[in-house]
């Protein structure tokens, strides 16, 4: 649902393949531990399966990391890439980390709180949910469209499949913790320098996660990189700003 907006304009020029993340949409949920190296390994055996060689990687928030993560460490896989907003290239704000997700991350709180989600999603206003669910969009977006009814129910459906909490709780578990936090567990801007493939940055100028200084620091230390930042966006230009988000993707995969 994260780039419904995407897809289509995309899939009129270039062969796109869209997985969901284990855990995640209509995916299996196995009880497993959700990590960056989990998630890395299912796109890649999902790449084998389909008898890809290499592909043009995107990836936003937790999947531009693990979009990172194959290239580092699979670069055969990576053609190009693409990162939105994303996780790896600085630390969050701890803050607003903490806000969004601290208290999922309590043994038995997250359990509830995941509960308390699912109940209130069959009963709470669909404004009230659409607040909440946009909570790391631009002040100025428009949540209606952005967050439709038909993203409600899909978002209704999530939280009732067997196995999604588990999934969540154990994703957020293993990003947001004192050492993912302030020890910058999860960042490769170190590693930046070893990726040898075309990147295209694409940031929400106003993501309260992922500060603006992450893209223009990851820009500048990648050898070969595009770097546009959208304006009146928050944490997910592809769905806020959908027409200028697909201008830039275009153009890249274009040239």
């Amino acid at each position: 649902m994260e780039w419904r907006f995407n897809l289509e304009p995309t899939a009129t020029r270039h062969r796109v393949y869209a997985p969901d993340l284990p855990g995640y949409g209509r995916t299996g949920k196995p009880k497993v531990r959700y990590t960056i190296g989990y998630f890395a390994r299912f796109i890649e055996r999902y790449m084998e399966n389909r008898g890809l060689g290499s592909a043009v990687i995107i990836g936003a928030s937790l999947g531009g990391r693990v979009a990172l993560e194959l290239a580092l460490e699979k670069p055969h896989l990576a053609k190009r890439l693409v990162l939105v907003n994303a996780l790896g290239l600085g630390r969050p704000r701890p803050q607003m980390a903490q806000m969004a997700y601290g208290l999922v991350t309590v043994p038995r709180v997250g359990e509830a709180v995941m509960r308390f989600t699912r109940s209130a999603l069959r009963w709470a206003p669909p404004r009230t949910i659409r607040r909440f669910a946009g909570r790391f969009a631009n002040s100025s977006t428009d949540l209606e469209k952005v967050i439709d009814d038909t993203y409600l129910q899909n978002l209704r459906e999530m939280y009732e499949a067997d196995g999604f909490h588990n999934a969540y709780l154990s994703t957020v578990r293993s990003l947001v913790h004192p050492r993912a936090l302030f020890g910058g567990q999860h960042d490769v801007s170190p590693r930046l320098g070893e990726l040898k493939v075309p990147v295209q940055i694409i940031w929400g100028a106003d993501d309260p996660l992922f500060p603006i200084s992450h893209a223009t620091r990851a820009h500048a230390a990648i050898p070969d990189c595009r770097l546009t930042i959208i304006e009146g966006a928050g944490h997910t230009p592809q769905a806020e700003r959908p027409d200028e988000f697909n201008r830039a993707l275009l153009s890249f995969l274009d040239s």
